[in-house]
C-alpha cells in the first residue's frame, strides 16, 4: 500500500508525516524506517523509527532510490513501514516520468507486505493522474 501526502511547501506536510511515522512506530508489529534528505528531523521521531539520511548514500535518479528501498527491505525482514519525506529531493526527476516507478513501488509493497507512505511538494493541480488513487 502507497500513501501520499501531498501539498505545496509550507503546508503541513513534513509535520504530518513525522506524526504518521510516530503513530506507525506506536501500533506497528514489525519495524519502522524513516528516509529524509537530511537529519533536521531525526529527533522529533520515536525512538523505535530507524531515521536514514538519504543523501549519505548518493542516490541519482529513481532506479537508485528503488534499489536503495530493495536494499533496506532485504536486510530486514520484520519492516512494515517505509516512510519517504522530501521524495522529490531524493528521485531527482519530475513527477510526470515516474510512473514506471511507482508501479514499482506499488509491487514491491504488496509483495513484501510494506506499506509506503510519502510526502510530495506539488500543487494539486500538477499532481499527475496516475497518482491520485494513493493521496491521503
Amino acid at each position: 500500500m502507497i500513501q501520499i501526502i501531498f501539498g505545496e511547501k509550507g503546508s503541513g506536510k513534513t509535520k504530518r508525516i513525522l506524526e504518521l511515522a510516530n503513530q506507525a512506530a506506536e501500533n506497528a508489529k514489525g519495524s519502522v524506517v524513516f528516509i529524509d534528505e537530511d537529519d533536521r528531523y531525526m529527533y522529533d521521531l520515536n525512538l523505535s523509527v530507524r531515521f536514514i539520511n538519504a543523501t549519505e548514500y548518493a542516490l541519482s535518479g529513481p532506479k537508485m532510490f528503488y534499489g536503495f528501498l530493495c536494499g533496506i527491505a532485504a536486510s530486514d525482514h520484520d519492516l512494515e513501514y517505509i516512510v519517504i519525506d522530501s521524495f522529490m529531493h531524493l528521485v531527482h526527476h519530475d513527477l510526470v516520468s515516474l510512473k514506471e516507478m511507482f508501479d514499482r513501488l506499488e509491487s514491491f509493497s504488496n509483495a513484501h507486505g510494506i506499506r509506503l507512505i510519502l510526502s510530495l511538494s506539488c500543487a494539486p493541480e500538477q499532481l499527475p493522474e496516475y497518482l491520485k488513487a494513493y493521496t491521503v
